[in-house]
């Protein structure tokens, strides 16, 4: 596990300047109603403190019943209406707080949904992301909790300023010793804090690691492969091995906040001892006035506990501003593709688009060697094309290049003979209609799923789109037909589709974007081979006048392709048709023989 220290990029100043500058553009309300509750907060404290001493005083001074009473009733009501605004202005506060997080959160969410490719495999970025969601979705952390933070603050270092005003006819060596020990208190408590965010990816790694343990043996779609093969008792010691490192971790943690609170409770016992031993003897020595005895003693209790509270809120702010820093990290991570920044993508009146690989390299960051090399390919506009090979030929990574979810480590992918870099990353999208191994199924309805969007849905496509895949009974036999919500992770009545359906339903969203160009990473994996030959045969009625690239691990599902490239170790090994690979029988053809064999023989061939 690696416990490297993370070095924050702003300080808290800065961190906190962004939170008050993007709470004046998107809450100003969140400044003023803060702002308020602090001077509030003021008042009633001021209002506590000089409430014993002034009655105090005026039965020292023999006053009347009457004028006793009348200065005990200013004080009540002065006291029951500060307490009632400030009571008024939490409530308010709430909101405005509640309104900061949601923008916070939506920021993070804008940010995960339109970063490159990617970055969305980056593990920094995943724990930031994971961090920043646990920052946001408890009021009890940032951002709502920064501004109580920020509030207090104001509030302490007002009451602190008012109170040493109070105190300048004690002995300058009270205040100083207040201040010091108060100081080396917070000091204690700061070094607290950048211990647990240097330690903040450890005990992330660790949680995701339990989590994942957790939700995975409780998950009803591996609940047949717990029970098949006896899974449990392994899942169990994992399981217990995970929360004993992750116990191991807590108890480190804890064993270091147990230290620092022992120093910071000895400081405080020094702290108030001082003091409450000076006060003591300057009133037997000078023979102060009860009322001034009881309004110095807590002025200067008050005094210790506003300049801890300044410390403390210091201290809590920088903790928040760590918070700030780790979200600001993911917001202004940079993007390695081009958007608004790029060029627009020049749209072909014809609709036909000419893909092109030009000697292209690629390499995932950290691996070792290249899963694509120097490969070089051009996908005339119109052009049937299927890849096939062997897993881990680089069959999926190949088509991530076209589709731009990656570029390359060496050379270039073109669209009409230009680089691809250079354009709005957006614009390249949407001259691609997809269906990918891995799909996006959302617990809304089929009608949204297809169309990928809640409003302005063109039925009558959608409608069309699913006869074409071949979905048409199964969604007519659903209690609220196009209107069913699909998935049950949020809707008890939701309908969960079979494999096969599932991937007819992606082949129908892809066909409702209506794009020139037309990838298809083996889409029919859930099928039979009788139906994947029917579905294939949709696929060459539907893809007419538009460039088509498809991915398939049985190859005779391709053969009505313009052209077959056989991938093999990261190079194009073989291409040509189905009829002219099996003639040069190279390894297309000794895959497709095998294929055959166990297809003859009733059984179904493994591979990609």
């Amino acid at each position: 596990m690696s416990d490297k220290k993370t070095k924050p990029k702003y300080n808290m100043w800065q961190n906190t300047g962004y939170m008050v500058n993007l709470a004046w553009k998107n809450q100003k309300q969140v400044i003023f109603i803060n702002v308020v509750i602090a001077l509030l907060a003021v008042a009633l404290s001021l209002a506590e403190l000089y409430l014993p001493p002034v009655i105090l005083q005026q039965v020292e001074r023999a006053a009347s019943l009457k004028t006793l009473a009348t200065t005990i009733l200013l004080f009540t009501a002065g006291l029951a209406a500060i307490s009632g605004l400030q009571y008024y202005f939490c409530m308010v506060v709430d909101n405005a707080n509640y309104g900061m997080r949601k923008q916070v959160l939506q920021l993070v969410q804008k940010k995960m949904l339109s970063m490159s490719f990617p970055l969305t495999e980056n593990p920094r970025i995943l724990a930031l992301q994971a961090k920043a969601y646990e920052y946001c979705d408890s009021r009890h952390r940032m951002p709502q909790a920064l501004w109580g933070a920020l509030g207090r603050l104001i509030h302490h270092t007002l009451a602190f300023l008012i109170y040493l005003f109070l105190l300048t006819n004690l002995h300058p060596v009270l205040v100083v010793v207040v201040i010091v020990t108060t100081v080396i208190s917070y000091a204690v408590t700061n070094h607290l804090n950048k211990w647990e965010y240097q330690h903040v990816q450890e005990e992330n790694a660790l949680e995701k690691q339990v989590a994942y343990l957790k939700w995975n043996a409780a998950d009803r779609k591996i609940g047949k492969d717990v029970r098949v093969f006896g899974m449990g008792p392994w899942l169990k010691a994992v399981y217990a091995s995970s929360l004993r490192l992750y116990d191991a971790f807590i108890a480190r943690r804890e064993r270091t906040y147990l230290i620092g609170n022992v120093v910071d409770l000895l400081l405080t016992l020094a702290r108030n001892g001082i003091a409450y031993w000076y006060l003591i003897s300057m009133t037997l020595r000078e023979g102060l006035p009860a009322s001034q005895f009881l309004l110095y003693f807590t002025a200067i209790s008050g005094f210790a506990t506003w300049v801890a509270g300044i410390l403390e809120d210091l201290s809590t702010v920088q903790k928040f501003s760590l918070e700030v820093d780790n979200i600001r990290a993911l917001l202004e991570w940079p993007e390695p593709f081009l958007f608004e920044e790029g060029k627009p993508l020049p749209v072909q009146k014809d609709g036909k688009y000419t893909l092109e690989l030009k000697n292209v390299t690629f390499r995932y960051p950290g691996a070792e060697k290249d899963t694509l090399t120097r490969v070089n390919l051009t996908i005339p506009a119109g052009e049937k094309l299927a890849i096939v090979g062997l897993n881990g030929a680089g069959k999926t990574t190949l088509v991530k290049l076209l589709c731009g979810f990656y570029d390359p480590t060496e050379g270039a992918v073109l669209l009409n003979g230009q680089d691809i870099r250079q354009f709005n990353r957006r614009d390249y999208y949407e001259h691609f209609s997809a269906v990918f191994q891995q799909y996006s199924l959302l617990d809304v309805t089929v009608a949204e799923n297809v169309a990928q969007s809640t409003g302005n849905i063109d039925m009558p496509l959608v409608k069309a789109c699913v006869e074409k895949a071949g979905l048409t009974d199964k969604i007519q036999s659903l209690p609220n037909g196009f209107d069913t919500i699909l998935g049950r992770n949020i809707y008890d009545e939701g309908v969960e589709l079979s494999g096969g359906e599932t991937q007819r339903l992606m082949l129908a969203r892809a066909l409702y974007k209506n794009a020139p160009i037309i990838v298809l990473d083996e889409p029919t994996a859930a099928l039979d081979p009788i139906a994947e030959h029917d579905m294939y045969l949709k696929y060459d009625q539907m893809t007419v006048g538009r460039s088509a690239v498809y991915i398939s691990h049985r190859l005779a599902s391709t053969r009505f392709c313009d052209r077959i490239i056989f991938l093999k170790d990261g190079v194009i090994a073989e291409e040509g048709t189905h009829d002219g690979l099996l003639a040069a029988n190279g390894g297309y053809a000794q895959l497709f023989a095998i294929q055959s064999k166990y297809y003859q023989e009733g059984g179904e061939p493994d591979g990609e």
